[in-house]
């Protein structure tokens, strides 16, 4: 019951994408309806031909070979109407389609980081293309022949009470046989969909993942262990969709059964009417009759048919669904403030973070940072210091307490104008599939070319770009061949360009050549004049110059200080240092 509740659901919040195409429906049930009405006259064109056919010698051929014109004519038009209703019905489809595919994509760039870092991103790729695939699929079988099943049945089951309302009742009372097999077998059929595209999209995120990380599954020798995984999810999806499809194909069988007993019921009462009266009805009648019963029937098998690839779209849309029906991040406030120019005083007051309740990870944290400062965040591993980052940029909002940004804040300013303010060049690097050029401007699109080349000289990018075949102009992306430390160097130049008046760097040159980095260094050391920076850094010899040093453990700051002052305080940080340089 509860899973058919669902199904409703989600029809109904499909149907609120099909309202901006009820014209295209308008006109996709015209032709259905027209479609249908030629194919019902066919019939009784040819009944009437046949009752030309009276005897041997008495053929009136003339009468004979009109109709035969009259039924090609009909034919055409039928076959014509039918490709303008795919037409219809294939824009309407893959429109719906595209919009949904748009809304949940723009759904992720609303979502909180916090989705992306708790879900597969496999899975969220499967729900994206595989997902909405299947759905296409089933809405586009339901659209063309969902209208035209209907309407044929509703016709012939017309026509049939014109004729003889005897024989039509027949078919009437055996009909509910039908509907009621396939109703009983497509309710049994959601469950088992649902677990296919669940599995589905486990086994997509799986794969992105090994592929992801193919280096150190060979370097491990998990070669084998990995394959076994996917052996596991392959043999569960294997059991899950052979016994949806075999469930779901019961469906034709049943209602081909129930359809020959109409059929043959229509024959013999038909038969019995012809010997009783074949004055009142002759045999063309019953031609007409049978292939009524015939018409009558086929719809109630590609319905199942249907009904079948509607309860896999059904489950794949609930997929797709629940991505775009996610709550987004908490919105800007309506009288947010667009920071501009900002000179990067930032007070962080008792501000306290978890990323789950019963595990509490910042507590009661303050810093007051004055304009310009250079402050490195040092600290174990977990300790709290990218997410401290996280905090600074408004990835996640703060639990409790406040930050702000030149005495505003930060949840008072809109998130795009406080995240231009902040330049970041994060240990993770990240290239987009477009041109250096391209890549280097995304923080300052409007750049000009000598702006791009004095951005990529100061951080040593120049020499490496103009080696590439086109330059600045040659396609790159995560798999083109570039080494983790040019991908880091064009991470930086995107900084250099933008000059934002703060600056986030999370282990920036820990994918870079010791010779490298002290020339990088030396360049940082010139951005960073008059702007706020924040330095996370393993290598603390990387910041002996920062003008004040958080030292963090277990979400708060246990030390600050100059580099001197907490050497000399024989503390914490002293012991990280000469850890790092003991002899």
């Amino acid at each position: 019951m509860k899973k058919n509740k669902v199904s409703k659901g989600v029809v109904r919040k499909i149907l609120t994408y099909v309202r901006s195409y009820y014209t295209g429906l308008f006109f996709s049930f015209l032709c259905a309806a027209l479609t249908v009405l030629l194919t019902l006259y066919i019939p009784i064109a040819v009944g009437e031909a046949i009752d030309h056919i009276i005897e041997p010698g008495k053929v009136h051929m003339d009468i004979i070979v009109n109709i035969l014109i009259k039924v090609a004519v009909a034919a055409i038009l039928a076959a014509l109407i039918q490709w303008i209703q795919g037409v219809i019905n294939n824009k309407i489809t893959f429109g719906i389609v595209r919009n949904l595919r748009s809304a949940a994509f723009s759904k992720l760039q609303q979502l909180p980081v916090s989705y992306s870092d708790t879900n597969a991103h496999g899975d969220i790729v499967s729900r994206i293309i595989t997902d909405a695939d299947q759905f296409s699929d089933g809405l586009l079988m339901g659209f063309s022949q969902l209208f035209t099943g209907l309407i044929t049945i509703i016709g012939t089951l017309a026509f049939m009470f014109v004729i003889n309302w005897k024989i039509a009742i027949v078919v009437v009372l055996v009909t509910p046989l039908s509907l009621f097999a396939a109703s009983f077998i497509a309710r049994r059929t959601h469950n088992l969909f649902s677990a296919q595209a669940k599995i589905r999209g486990e086994q997509t995120a799986y794969i992105n993942e090994i592929i992801g990380n193919e280096k150190v599954v060979r370097a491990y020798g998990h070669e084998a262990q990995a394959i076994e995984t996917f052996e596991g999810m392959n043999k569960e999806l294997e059991k899950c969709s052979l016994k949806a499809v075999f469930f779901s194909s019961l469906v034709n069988p049943a209602t081909r059964v129930v359809n020959s007993v109409v059929y043959a019921g229509v024959g013999l009462v038909g038969a019995l009417s012809v010997i009783a009266n074949p004055v009142a009805f002759t045999v063309g009648s019953l031609s007409v009759f049978l292939s009524y019963a015939n018409q009558y029937t086929k719809p109630f098998n590609e319905i199942s048919g249907v009904v079948t690839e509607l309860q896999n779209a059904m489950a794949c849309a609930e997929r797709l669904l629940e991505l775009v029906e996610k709550e987004p991040q908490t919105p800007d406030k309506p009288n947010a403030k667009t920071l501009t120019n900002a000179k990067g005083n930032i007070d962080i007051r008792n501000i306290s973070f978890s990323y789950t309740e019963d595990k509490p990870l910042i507590r009661d944290f303050s810093v007051c940072v004055p304009h310009g400062s250079r402050v490195a965040i040092v600290g174990p591993t977990g300790c709290g210091k990218t997410t401290l980052i996280g905090l600074l940029m408004r990835f996640y909002d703060v639990d409790d307490g406040e930050i702000l940004v030149d005495s505003a804040d930060i949840r008072n300013i809109t998130r795009t104008s406080l995240r231009r303010s902040y330049g970041m060049v994060l240990q993770d690097t990240w290239i987009k599939t477009a041109t250096v050029r391209e890549n280097i401007t995304i923080g300052k699109p409007d750049a000009t070319e000598a702006e791009i080349i004095a951005a990529a000289k100061a951080s040593h990018a120049h020499s490496f770009i103009k080696r590439l075949p086109k330059g600045y102009d040659t396609v790159i992306s995560d798999d083109s061949g570039l080494s983790q430390g040019q991908k880091q160097l064009l991470c930086i130049t995107r900084v250099m360009l933008a000059l934002p008046p703060m600056l986030i760097l999370d282990e920036a040159t820990s994918s870079i050549d010791t010779r490298t980095e002290m020339r990088i260094q030396n360049a940082f050391a010139t951005m960073m004049q008059g702007r706020t920076s924040f330095i996370v850094a393993h290598r603390l010899s990387t910041i002996r110059e920062a003008d004040m040093i958080l030292v963090m453990n277990d979400g708060q700051i246990i030390e600050t200080g100059t580099h001197e002052s907490l050497l000399a305080q024989n503390g914490f940080y002293a012991n990280l240092y000469n850890s790092q340089f003991k002899q």
